[in-house]
Formats: structure tokens, C-alpha cells, sequence
């Protein structure tokens, strides 16, 4: 996760002035944080992260301990598929992230209904990633999301407009959970080649194989 520095200075004429700096990554922000303290000139000092939170710097020294033996560096990928024969929808994702210095892979895949189209099938994809990272305990940090379903993404982001109330309802929904977390969103449109993996999932939920499933990636160092 990345925070800005935002501290109250006091010039040696007892001017006060507010500085605010660039977005640095957590435990840089603390170390320049202790280095702007020890000039005795500081007289508040807090810290903002991507979504406009404020944290003191106990506060922010809890939350680095906490992200050493919790789920970090997190690469998010999801894709939906759905079936006009059967109008069932099947939806899969993998998650790739680090804890307690290893690296592991989540993949998971559900069967759904009520859906109507192969477009809402991808952003029910999207907000069974959601689901997912809060029950993996992925907050407030960067989290990378892949997809080959560029609409969703571009509209995640800003990009495109959304003009269906339908899938409005998604979006408003997966923005909600997203700023509920804590979750700083990067959003990485991809092939579907590059999407393979989330790709079978989802297939495999339509021929009915529920898959959860976790592997350890490399060797704790």
C-alpha cells in the first residue's frame, strides 16, 4: 500500500506551514516520518492512503506488521461464461499473492443462475473475486485485477461509460466492496489467452465441477 505524508512544519520563525508528500510505499513513509521528527520542527503528522483514509503513524505501524503475516502482492484474475441452452452461468477466478514469505495460488469457481447474458456472467465473475479476497483477508493495500473482459474493467476504471442499469447495479455494488476493503484497484485488461487459467474455471462450473483449491508456489525463505 502507498500513503502520502501530510505534516504541519514549524519554521524557525514559528511559522506554520502543511506539507503534504508524493505517494510513497508504507514502511518508506514511517522511516521518512521518524527522519521528519527527529528535527523537532514537527508539530502533526499523519498519513493518507489512495482512498482518502487518514492514519496516525501507530495506526499505520500496526497495519505493516499485520500486512508481513497477511495476504500481499496480490494479482486478481477473473473471467464469467454463460450458456444460452441451459441458462446457467459459470464464474472462476486465481488469485496470486504472498504470506509469510511464500507465494501461493487461489483458484475457485461457482455455478450460478438467474443471469441473463455471457456481459453479466463477467461482472458476476467480478464480484465473486470480490468475495473471494474478503474471505482470503485481502484490505487496504494495491491489488491488481486481470480480466479479459475489457469492458468491465473499463468501466471499473473510468474509462467507459456504463449506460445499462443492470450492470450499473454490478458496478456499484463491486465499488462499494472495493472502497469497504480498503482496496487501491489496478486494472490490467488482458487476451484471453493470457486468461486461460480463469478461462477453464469458468467452464468447468458450467459442466457442474466446483473447484477451491490452494498451492503454495515456492518454498518459505
Amino acid at each position: 500500500m502507498d500513503v502520502r505524508i501530510q505534516w504541519t512544519y514549524i519554521t524557525p520563525k514559528k511559522r506554520e506551514v502543511v506539507l503534504t508528500s508524493d505517494f510513497v510505499p508504507v514502511d518508506e513513509a514511517l522511516r521518512l516520518a521518524e527522519d521528519f521528527e527527529k528535527t523537532g520542527r514537527v508539530k502533526e503528522l499523519c498519513f493518507i492512503d489512495g482512498n482518502d483514509v487518514t492514519w496516525s503513524k501507530k495506526e499505520l505501524s500496526k497495519l505493516l506488521k499485520e500486512m508481513e503475516t497477511e495476504p500481499h502482492d496480490v494479482i486478481a484474475y477473473f473471467d464469467g461464461g454463460f450458456d444460452r441452452g441451459t441458462l446457467q452461468a459459470g464464474v472462476g477466478v486465481v488469485i496470486y499473492y504472498k504470506q509469510n514469505n511464500g507465494q501461493y495460488r487461489l483458484r475457485a469457481n461457482r455455478q450460478l443462475e438467474a443471469l441473463k447474458s455471457n456481459n453479466e456472467a463477467e461482472y458476476a465473475a467480478f464480484w465473486f473475486l470480490m468475495q473471494t479476497l474478503e474471505e482470503l483477508g485481502v484490505h487496504h493495500l494495491p491489488v491488481i485485477f486481470r480480466g479479459d473482459s475489457h469492458v468491465v474493467l473499463k468501466q471499473l476504471s473510468g474509462d467507459w461509460p456504463c449506460f445499462e442499469d443492470d450492470y450499473h447495479a454490478w458496478l456499484d455494488r463491486i465499488e462499494e466492496k472495493i472502497s469497504e476493503l480498503g482496496i487501491q484497484p489496478i486494472y490490467e485488461p488482458i487476451s484471453r489467452k493470457q486468461n486461460k487459467e480463469a478461462d477453464q474455471l469458468a467452464r468447468q462450473a458450467l459442466e457442474g465441477q466446483t473447484i477451491t483449491s490452494m498451492m503454495e508456489l515456492t518454498e518459505k525463505g
